[in-house]
């Protein structure tokens, strides 16, 4: 019986197959969190590292160059477009990019990427187990150190008497 429990929680959650669909959906959420993070670093670098694995496999291809919707510190900055099965990514190009691929002019507003319904858990867990990346363990500046011991002022001037 606890077999079975087991077979059927791991057919109601197929996520940790590397298919191009599975990755593309872990990836649009990745992607779509990380815009709205404290801290998006780790999930840029993991949308980054998933990309040029995908491309290097040949289940992501480069399309062409878009003009960037809010470019940084530039006039007119442009970025790379990738399709990865129904989904569409932008990547920041390299110098060969700029030699190899049409420019294709302004972003298609009208076009959106399809809803993903898995959990930014699930996605970052795919993602990890498929690029290798490791999270970065969080840092709390309050959080006590392990190698101290810590006691509140508190307890300090009232406990030890």
């Amino acid at each position: 019986m606890n077999s079975n429990r087991k077979r059927y929680k791991q057919d109601q959650n197929p996520n940790f197959e590397f298919t191009v669909e599975n990755l593309s959906k872990a990836l649009f959420v990745v992607n779509k969190h990380a815009k709205t993070a404290i801290e998006p670093k780790f999930l840029y670098d993991l949308k980054k590292k998933t990309i040029e694995k995908l491309l290097a496999e040949g289940k992501a291809e480069k399309i062409g160059l878009h003009f960037s919707k809010n470019p940084k510190l530039a006039k007119q900055t442009s970025t790379v477009l990738i399709t990865c099965g129904e989904y569409l990514f932008h990547l920041i190009p390299s110098k060969e990019d700029f030699q190899s691929l049409p420019h294709l002019g302004n972003l298609d507003d009208q076009y959106r990427n399809p809803k993903a319904n898995i959990s930014l858990k699930q996605a970052k867990a795919l993602l990890i187990a498929y690029t290798g990346l490791k999270q970065p363990e969080p840092t709390n500046p309050y959080a006590p150190s392990p190698t101290k011991q810590s006691m509140s002022p508190f307890a300090k001037r009232y406990g030890e008497r």
